[in-house]
C-alpha cells in the first residue's frame, strides 16, 4: 500500500514538471518546485513562486489573467487556497509580483548587454539576441506582459506601463553613459527609448508564436526587429531638440 502511494506522488511529481516544460516556464522557475531541506523562509518564497508559476501555466491554455480563479491557482499549485493570503493579498498584488520579476531580469540582462563593451555599430544586434532569448526562455513571463498591456486589470497597465518608462529611463541614461546620440537632450532619449521599449514588446508575441521547428523563419524575425531599431536610431541621429 505504501509503495503505491509513493507511486502516485512521484507520478504527480512527474507530471507536474512535464506540464512546467510544456508551459516553457524558464530554468529558475522550474527550479522553485526542486525538492530538498530547505528552511521555512526559503519554503515561504518556494511556494510563492509556485503561485507565480501556476497562474502562468493557466495562462498558458490562452486566457487572461483576469480570468484566472484563486483556487484553481492554488490547486495548481499545490497548495491550500488558504495559504494564497499569506504571500498576496489579491491577485492583483499576484500579477504586480509577475511584471516585477519580469521587468527586473529583462532590464539586468539588456542593461548587461549594453555595458559589455560592444562596438557601438554591433549593439542593437547583440541586444536583440539577448532579448530573443530572454522571450525563449521566459515565454510566459513574457506572453503575460505583452498580453496584460491591454488586459481587464487598471492596476496591472498601470505597473507594466511604469515598468516600460522605468525601462526606457535606464537606457537613455546608459546612451548618454556611453556618449551615443549626445546633441540630444534626456527628455528626446528617453522618447526615443521609449519607441524602443514598445518595439521590443510588439515584437514578442511574433517571437513566442514561432514555431521551434523553423530556425530560419526566426532569423528572418530577427534580422526584421534589428532593422527596425536601426530606423529609430537613424532617425534619433536626425533629429534636433528646439532651442
Amino acid at each position: 500500500m505504501a509503495t503505491n502511494v509513493h507511486r502516485k506522488k512521484g507520478a504527480r511529481r512527474r507530471n507536474r514538471s512535464q506540464r512546467e516544460r510544456e508551459a516553457g516556464l524558464s530554468p529558475v522557475a522550474a527550479q522553485r518546485n526542486v525538492e530538498g531541506p530547505v528552511s521555512r523562509a526559503e519554503q515561504k518564497q518556494r511556494t510563492r513562486g509556485a503561485l507565480m508559476d501556476a497562474a502562468l501555466r493557466l495562462m498558458s491554455e490562452g486566457r487572461s489573467f483576469t480570468g484566472l480563479g484563486l483556487r484553481e491557482i492554488t490547486r495548481e499549485a499545490g497548495v491550500v487556497p488558504t495559504s494564497f493570503y499569506r504571500h498576496f493579498s489579491d491577485l492583483d498584488e499576484l500579477g504586480l509580483a509577475l511584471v516585477e520579476e519580469t521587468g527586473l531580469t529583462l532590464r539586468r540582462l539588456l542593461r548587461e548587454a549594453r555595458r559589455a563593451g560592444v562596438p557601438p555599430i554591433r549593439i542593437i544586434a547583440h541586444s536583440v539576441q539577448i532579448y530573443r532569448q530572454f522571450v525563449r526562455e521566459h515565454r510566459l513571463h513574457v506572453h503575460f506582459m505583452a498580453s496584460e498591456r491591454w488586459g481587464g486589470s487598471p492596476l496591472i497597465r498601470r505597473s507594466i506601463r511604469y515598468e516600460t518608462q522605468h525601462f526606457a529611463t535606464e537606457m537613455a541614461q546608459d546612451l548618454r553613459d556611453l556618449s551615443l546620440l549626445p546633441d540630444l537632450s534626456m527628455g528626446t532619449l528617453q522618447m526615443v527609448c521609449g519607441l524602443v521599449v514598445n518595439t521590443m514588446l510588439n515584437a514578442a508575441s511574433d517571437f513566442i508564436d514561432l514555431p521551434t521547428d523553423q530556425p530560419k523563419v526566426e532569423d528572418e524575425l530577427t534580422e526584421n526587429f534589428v532593422r527596425q531599431l536601426r530606423v529609430i536610431f537613424l532617425g534619433a541621429t536626425q533629429w534636433k531638440d528646439k532651442a
